[in-house]
């Protein structure tokens, strides 16, 4: 599936202007997979990344995160893309890379190399409070959509269906009652139609963020 920055932005907790920021420069901490250059597409990979880069750019300025992931490609010379990693916030200041094997770390900021104990953060798919939003599980933004690269190559949809949640939520916006979307999409429940508008205002209202 290949996201367009508005849904990027949506999935991911960045805003658009801080997708715009990451993907240029010397120093980009995200380079769009699918397309850098216009229409600019990201990948569910992408997201992946980005979410993880929210979180930590609530706990460390921009440039630790720059400075740990150009240490981390001294350190591993060949970087695979951002979402095969595990970064954490370790003590006060620096970040850290989690081994493969879960069981320790190492620094990439402060003492770049050296071994460390595992401070873990959640799960970057789980839901997450950010400003005035909370950015939604990557694969349940709400209960009843769903998001997987498996189905319509990731496209939001309502879960247990390929219908797009859009196309549901249009109808709703239009004025049909959400218990009457069974009679266009038999397989929308009410409580379906309901979360498709839901999440319709939330990609809407993360669209108009500024960037921190």
């Amino acid at each position: 599936m290949a996201y367009e920055p508005r849904m990027a932005s949506a999935l991911s907790g960045a805003t658009v202007g801080q997708l715009s920021y990451w993907r240029r420069g010397q120093d980009q901490i995200l380079v769009p997979e699918v397309s850098h250059e216009r229409p600019i597409l990201y990948s569910f990979r992408d997201i992946i990344a980005l979410r993880a880069f929210v979180l930590l750019r609530e706990k460390r300025p921009l440039q630790t995160i720059r400075r740990a992931l150009n240490n981390l490609r001294e350190i591993g010379g060949e970087v695979d893309h951002l979402s095969r990693y595990k970064l954490v916030e370790q003590g006060r200041r620096s970040i850290a890379l989690v081994q493969e094997d879960g069981e320790g770390a190492i620094d990439l900021v402060e003492k770049p190399g050296q071994q460390l104990t595992v401070i873990k953060l959640g799960d970057v798919l789980q839901s997450f409070p950010l400003g005035d939003i909370e950015v939604p599980n990557l694969t349940r933004p709400r209960q009843q959509i769903s998001v997987k690269p498996t189905v319509r190559s990731g496209h939001p949809v309502i879960a247990g269906t390929r219908v797009g949640y859009e196309l549901v939520a249009g109808l709703v916006r239009d004025g049909v009652p959400p218990q009457e979307i069974k009679d266009f999409y038999p397989g929308v429940t009410a409580a379906a139609a309901r979360d498709a508008a839901s999440f319709a205002d939330y990609v809407e209202q993360t669209s108009r963020r500024k960037s921190a």
